[in-house]
């Protein structure tokens, strides 16, 4: 699968990912798999790809990674257009040329995520990034003046059009399974409430297109502040709002279903912080989420490696793993409303030892009430 090689027609389908995880049950506990929008079951972990340098050592260890994570029982594999300037979508490919040619998996078992928002790069920071920008994207007409917020967001239809089909290239895929706008709060840094708005109506109605022609199954917001802050903070997302945005563009059957924040033992307002209004409530953005039909994956499920050593009080509380690694995926996992757990993994150690995760049940609500109490979270 070298590029500007063929692509892979399909996508996750509830049959497909069914397969994949009865293949694995051997090894795998009940509750490893969780139902995502449109009846695919995803694993609880999954594995992202946005942290290391741009370089082809890296290149190859995501590749590997990839590989072995699909074989130990991962199914969600989560990156971005932008993540180590398009080298870890083109590692993905590479890997699930290497997955699907082994008989490992098939398409129709694998859900994967990719985001368009920020502008990337093409494989290493250019010399002359200005000319870069303005030939790439400037010139060609694909970003006018007045599109793209902090130097360096957009979302206009346009834009997403060519990052979609950019995503679709070093994927290798035609369908991919899930598509966010990445961190759409961004635009509030320089828009206001209303234009932010139209922009975001502007941008699902270019993804609704987008599923209609079969590149994308269904779309999201990927986020870091939006969904955790409070409503008088100027970055805050309405999730009822975007809902309801993607309803006017799309009708009662639009594809606005997934959404990630970051979530973990240091960050966990996604459960505990009451800032969406659903309805006549105010809730968590879990418990809205859920309301509204949506699927969560969260985000930097380890603080990006600085969950990776807890409270000795947490073996007590989460038994049956070895590692503090582990302990912070379990918690992440068993939290109610989260769907996947993503976690950076590239070296083949950490794929081995984090999928181990999988053999044990999520925790119940009562184990995950007095976890929760002990973390003092």
């Amino acid at each position: 699968m070298s590029p500007g090689g063929k692509m892979v027609a399909g996508r996750a389908t509830a049959e497909g990912t069914q397969r994949y995880a009865e293949k694995l049950a051997g090894r795998l506990a009940a509750g490893h798999f969780r139902e995502l929008a449109g009846g695919a079951a995803a694993s609880t972990l999954g594995l992202g790809t946005y942290l290391g340098p741009e370089d082809g050592a890296t290149d190859v260890l995501y590749q590997d990674a990839v590989v072995r994570a699909l074989e130990l029982g991962v199914n969600v594999l989560d990156t971005a257009v932008n993540y180590r300037h398009q080298r870890s979508e083109r590692a993905i490919r590479t890997a699930l040329g290497t997955a699907i040619g082994r008989n490992v998996v098939r398409r129709d078992e694998i859900v994967v995520a990719t985001k368009g928002g920020f502008i990337p790069f093409d494989g290493a920071v250019p010399r002359d990034p200005r000319a870069y920008f303005a030939s790439t994207y400037v010139e060609t007409g694909i970003i006018k003046p007045g599109d793209v917020v902090k130097g360096a967001h957009c979302m206009t239809p346009r834009y997403l059009r060519d990052q979609i089909e950019r995503s679709r290239a070093n994927l290798g895929l035609e369908t991919l399974d899930v598509y966010y706008v990445h961190n759409p709060e961004t635009q509030l840094g320089e828009v206001d409430r209303a234009e932010f708005m139209t922009r975001v109506r502007a941008a699902f109605g270019a993804l609704e297109e987008a599923v209609s022609a079969g590149c994308v199954a269904h779309y999201g917001t990927a986020t870091w502040t939006g969904y955790r802050v409070d409503p008088s903070a100027p970055d805050y997302l309405s999730l009822a709002e975007l809902v309801g945005a993607a309803r006017d563009v799309g009708g009662a059957d639009h594809h606005f279903k997934v959404i990630q924040l970051p979530y973990n033992l240091g960050m966990t307002e996604a459960f505990t912080r009451a800032n969406q209004r659903v309805k006549d409530r105010v809730v968590p953005v879990l418990e809205a989420a859920r309301e509204l039909g949506l699927s969560v994956m969260a985000s930097a499920s380890l603080y990006q490696g600085q969950l990776i050593r807890l409270p000795p009080v947490m073996t007590e509380y989460i038994p049956r793993l070895a590692t503090d690694a582990q302990r912070a995926l379990q918690f992440v996992r068993s939290t109610p409303g989260i769907g996947t757990a993503l976690v950076g993994m590239k070296e083949p150690a950490h794929v081995d030892e984090n999928t181990r995760v999988g053999a044990v049940p999520p925790m119940g609500w009562e184990q995950f009430q007095r976890l929760f109490s002990a973390a003092g979270a």
